[in-house]
């Protein structure tokens, strides 16, 4: 694991001097930055005045050697200072007990003594830079106070990320028509809303839709609007998502599967700014930020006469592409944590964190329907777990690592997302030829896409 520029500082407690100097010999030559102490007043002293990544501390000091009891006071007060530096606790005698007890108090994690070298280090190392991950995020959210109340959080760590956050900030105030790209449930309409928030125009709405989901015949009448009698069941005017979004933001989402014959009624819209509502003459303009996305790559769909080249250009005039979550996983445990205080609260139930065990399992998982698919594990879990933590069967992810689960082992809804899967792939995300091929109409492919969980 990476330490950047500069190597985790470290303050290292316990009051045997043998030990703090294999552990200081072991993690200098892995990179660390060493302070150490030998009392709980050493301990406070040197938090209070030092720049700290993670601090290794043992239970017992000379007044008690067996309870525990002023590690478990001392981590106390270390959490009165700085909740957010992480404590790794140790314990000499197997007290599993005590170690739990830390754990309950606060303390991110226990090592036994004697210790294993390479499990302490990786423990270490992974504290470390997760409190760097979650200073960097504090430092961004502080440093984005300038952004409107209705922004919607975007929570990353991941250095993946940052290239996307950073042109969100720099195009989110302009009028550019903007496109994104990426897998299915990696966010991208919350990348729409927070580009809408960041502009001017979020003092008007949003107006998002489903822009192929539409069939040829109604089409025309939801993006445009139409007059009363313009066919039988208009029974008044009703007004179209572009004439709703006047001087707004219109988020055109699936836009890879509009038609042809839908491409060219759009690109019109788009050159001249003008509607037409079906069975009107009156032609009337609008003022709209356009922004769309899609999971498909329009580039080939381009190539292969599938999309049309023009309106790509008025439709891209930049490009922000998601990256799926197997390649940000950095983002897992913040974005566990915050779905589980979300559903928490939704269902009302007292569950505070997972297990090490589950958190492990949710950064090891593939996450083939990636945000989206995460939320819903979470959500599931909120509602099995049997006390204030989520264990590893609370979250249901019965996949192995390879990817594969036997047929017999799924639900009948998992074993639909998987055929739902393997058609948009087989055909490129194009849903129509992948609700042919399923025997489906591409409405009802939209509505098992849009469901949560919609995809394994």
């Amino acid at each position: 694991m990476s330490t950047g520029r500069r190597g985790f500082s470290i303050l290292l407690a316990d009051d045997q001097p043998d030990v703090l100097e294999a552990l200081r010999l072991l993690l200098k030559a892995e990179g660390f930055q060493i302070s150490t102490a030998t009392s709980p007043a050493g301990v406070l002293q040197s938090v209070g005045g030092e720049d700290l990544d993670v601090v290794l501390m043992d239970l017992n000091y000379t007044r008690d050697t067996t309870s525990g009891r002023e590690g478990l006071d001392l981590l106390a007060e270390l959490r009165a200072m700085d909740e957010r530096l992480p404590v790794v606790v140790m314990t000499a005698w197997g007290s599993v007990e005590g170690a739990v007890e830390a754990m309950r108090r606060g303390a991110r994690d226990y090592i036994e003594k004697p210790w294993d070298n390479e499990r302490l280090v990786t423990t270490l190392k992974t504290q470390a830079e997760l409190a760097r991950a979650l200073r960097r995020s504090q430092r961004l959210e502080d440093e984005n106070r300038h952004l409107r109340a209705g922004a919607p959080e975007m929570i990353t760590v991941s250095e993946s990320m940052r290239p996307v956050l950073d042109l969100i900030d720099r195009v989110g105030p302009s009028d550019a028509n903007v496109l994104v790209t990426g897998e299915h449930g990696t966010g991208k309409e919350v990348v729409a809303r927070r580009l809408h928030a960041l502009s001017e125009r979020s003092v008007n709405g949003l107006v998002a839709v489903n822009a192929g989901g539409f069939s040829e015949g109604v089409f025309e009448s939801e993006l445009f609007g139409h007059v009363k009698g313009a066919f039988t069941d208009a029974k008044a005017d009703r007004m179209g998502c572009f004439e709703m979004a006047d001087e707004g933001t219109l988020f055109l989402d699936e836009i890879a599967n509009v038609t042809p014959q839908q491409q060219a009624k759009l690109l019109r819209v788009l050159q001249t700014g003008e509607v037409q509502r079906v069975g009107s003459s009156r032609v009337r303009r609008v003022d709209v930020r356009v922004l769309s996305a899609t999971n498909a790559n329009l580039g080939e769909a381009v190539a292969g006469g599938e999309f049309r080249e023009d309106l790509l250009y008025r439709l891209n005039t930049v490009e922000i592409a998601l990256p799926p979550l197997r390649d940000r996983r950095a983002d897992i445990p913040a974005l566990a944590i915050h779905f589980l205080g979300r559903e928490a609260a939704h269902y009302r139930k007292e569950v505070s964190g997972f297990t090490r065990e589950a958190m492990d399992a949710l950064v090891r998982h593939p996450w083939p329907g990636n945000v989206r698919e995460l939320a819903h594990a979470v959500e599931r879990s909120v509602l099995m777990a049997r006390d204030d933590h989520v264990g590893v069967g609370d979250l249901g992810l019965r996949r192995r690592e390879d990817g594969a689960v036997p047929l017999q082992e799924m639900t009948l809804e998992e074993v639909e997302g998987v055929l739902v899967e393997r058609a948009l792939t087989r055909f490129d995300g194009n849903v129509s030829r992948a609700a042919e091929a399923l025997g489906l109409s591409r409405s009802a492919l939209y509505r098992r896409l849009q469901r949560p969980g919609g995809l394994p």
